[in-house]
């Protein structure tokens, strides 16, 4: 077979010989995680699981697990290593409700989210801080009257980052 060449002449082992990679400005990856819990009553409301973050940006600021991915990593192995380090919930099937790129959406730079979300009942609940969690907890969820829903607390915190577009969304998917 022929060697395919491109308009500049170049096989492909030599574009990539000479290629830069730093041409083009690169994103961080992160994967963040909304978990649901299943009402003890078939009535009752439906509750996410919510980290305080322990650090900068928006540090004592609810939002949802998740973190950066690492070289080699897929961003489903992400998901769940961050899932385990923060939470202490392993073996949950995860499923992808969407990619978050909005510019200036985390200010420490150009960061892309897959998020994923899980529907777990209360005897698989057992969740704990760690990582860089500070305090973990179960928010119960509401719908209002516009059919927005959203997590209830007594001083009715606003979610760190975007996580309140994400818990939404994952609202969304996981009803259909």
């Amino acid at each position: 077979m022929k060697e395919l060449r491109d308009k500049r002449g170049l096989t492909e082992e030599e574009f990539l010989r000479q290629y830069n990679p730093d041409k083009y400005p690169k994103p961080f990856l992160t994967a963040d995680i909304v978990v649901f819990r299943k009402p003890e009553k078939e009535e009752g409301s439906s509750e996410v699981l919510l980290i305080r973050r322990g650090g900068h940006p928006y540090m004592g600021y609810w939002a949802l697990p998740g973190g950066f991915a690492k070289q080699g990593e897929t961003l489903e192995q992400t998901a769940a290593r961050e899932l385990e380090e923060e939470t202490g919930i392993t073996g949950v099937p995860l499923k992808l409700v969407g990619v978050y790129s909005e510019p200036g959406r985390d200010p420490r730079g150009w960061v892309v989210s897959a998020a994923y979300a899980a529907m777990i009942g209360k005897e698989a609940a057992t969740a704990r801080a760690g990582d860089d969690a500070e305090d973990i907890r179960w928010a119960r969820l509401e719908c209002d009257r516009e059919g927005n829903w959203r997590f209830l607390t007594e001083q009715n915190e606003k979610l760190a980052f975007d996580h309140q577009r994400i818990l939404s969304d994952a609202i969304t998917v996981m009803q259909k």
